[in-house]
């Protein structure tokens, strides 16, 4: 049957099933999205273009108005030629500026002992010699000045003995065009320098970043999640504690996916910008989620807010948060059977986070001072305060304990709108929760 249809089709004229005429395509390959194309012709080579252009006009008005040594007007085709032919080597100048100084001098030399003619190469020996500066050796730089004064004074025309002027103002010239390239060298090795440490010092601080956030995520829902499998086996013979635990280890380990998601978000922001939104990253807001994971992890926790409370900015709030959760984690490794309380008070401006246990604390590092432990989970919580120009406290209490505080302050248009709050926040002062 298909095969009958297909031959009447075939028979009509019409095209087979499937094969509908369309409009070819275009076959020309689009360039990637955020990518540009390069141009038919590249801009290095349109500006040699121009400047061997710019070279040979300077040079042809030099020849066609200068009047000869007996004071004549001496302009002929041959001249004319060899003048405009000078500026072509300027075109790899870039790619071969020895090659091109060296042309640029061979013309000249001919000019000057065939027709002869004046030197009036003067733009063009300019530029040649300002690239072979530009790219060579000093030794190489060394030679071509020479030879380019050696040439330009000898190269007069007409048997004419160079005066004192000539000599003196061609090595002139000589050396402040070297001297000009050399001095732009200088100054572009020190900007790509700078450059390219601006480079490392932004990798260096964005891998410092993401070790902060991985330390944060990973210590504390993994020391949660030991804690509670811990507790689970146990309690193996009291079934609801048992399983009071795992529920908590279950809600930390999809917790932990979360964060590490919402990092893997942040971190493709920048290579994807049309990627679709990312979480929010925890803030302040999120520190009553935190304390009950807390009581949950068994580590019995208190959270007070004193001071107006207001919306803080995104990388102030996370820092809070990871502070309060680094704090936290490190009582339930160090502090044994204690309790826990969480301190958040907004100021004028600033903000300070306040973590206190009354256990044994986190002990010291041999030789290390006890109010500055080495902790990677330390080191980040430092980090992260000088990042805002905050500072930091941690150590042991007097009364028993440990205690980390950090003061961070905040940006004037947020400590400006601190006062509208003001009134309808003393009300709530002070406010376990």
């Amino acid at each position: 049957m298909s095969r009958s249809r297909q031959s009447e089709a075939d028979d009509a004229g019409e095209p087979p099933h499937g094969t509908r005429d369309e409009p070819p395509h275009s076959t020309h390959a689009e360039p990637p999205h955020g990518t540009r194309a390069e141009p038919p012709w590249p801009r290095n080579d349109r500006n040699d273009a121009l400047v061997a252009g710019g070279a040979c006009a300077l040079n042809l008005l030099s020849y066609v108005f200068s009047d000869d040594p007996d004071g004549q007007q001496d302009v002929s085709a041959a001249g004319f030629l060899l003048v405009a032919l000078a500026a072509l080597p300027l075109l790899a100048r870039r790619s071969h500026p020895v090659a091109a100084l060296t042309a640029v001098l061979a013309l000249d030399a001919t000019a000057a002992l065939t027709i002869p003619l004046p030197s009036h190469f003067g733009a063009v020996l300019v530029v040649a010699l300002y690239s072979v500066a530009r790219a060579c050796p000093g030794r190489v730089t060394a030679v071509a000045a020479t030879a380019t004064v050696a040439l330009t004074v000898l190269s007069q025309g007409d048997g004419r003995v160079p005066s004192l002027r000539d000599a003196v103002a061609s090595p002139l010239t000589a050396l402040i065009v070297v001297g000009t390239a050399l001095a732009i060298n200088r100054w572009q090795q020190e900007v790509a320098a700078n450059r390219e440490l601006v480079a490392e010092r932004a990798v260096a601080d964005e891998r410092r970043r993401i070790a902060r956030e991985l330390h944060d995520i990973v210590a504390h829902h993994i020391t949660t999640m030991q804690l509670m499998a811990g507790g689970a086996r146990a309690n193996l013979a009291r079934p609801e504690i048992a399983r009071d635990a795992l529920v908590t280890l279950e809600s930390s380990g999809r917790l932990a996916l979360r964060e590490m998601r919402q990092l893997l978000d942040v971190l493709r922001a920048d290579d994807e910008p049309e990627a679709a939104p990312s979480l929010p990253q925890p803030g302040a807001d999120d520190l009553d989620r935190l304390v009950a994971e807390s009581r949950l992890a068994g580590l019995p926790t208190e959270f007070t807010v004193s001071g107006p409370p207001r919306a803080l900015p995104p990388t102030v709030g996370l820092t809070v948060f990871r502070i309060a959760q680094e704090a936290l984690t490190n009582a339930r490794k160090y502090a044994g059977s204690a309790r826990a309380s969480v301190q958040l008070t907004y100021h004028q401006e600033r903000v300070t986070i306040e973590v206190r246990d009354d256990g044994g604390g986190a002990p010291p590092q041999e030789g290390a001072s006890a109010v500055s432990p080495g902790g990677y989970g330390l080191i980040g919580m430092r980090e992260r305060v000088s990042l805002h120009g905050g500072t930091l406290t941690v150590g042991p209490r007097a009364e028993g304990g440990f205690a980390v505080v950090a003061e961070l302050p905040l940006p004037v248009d947020d400590a400006d709108g601190a006062d509208e709050t003001a009134e309808a926040a003393t009300q709530n002062e002070g406010t376990p929760r």
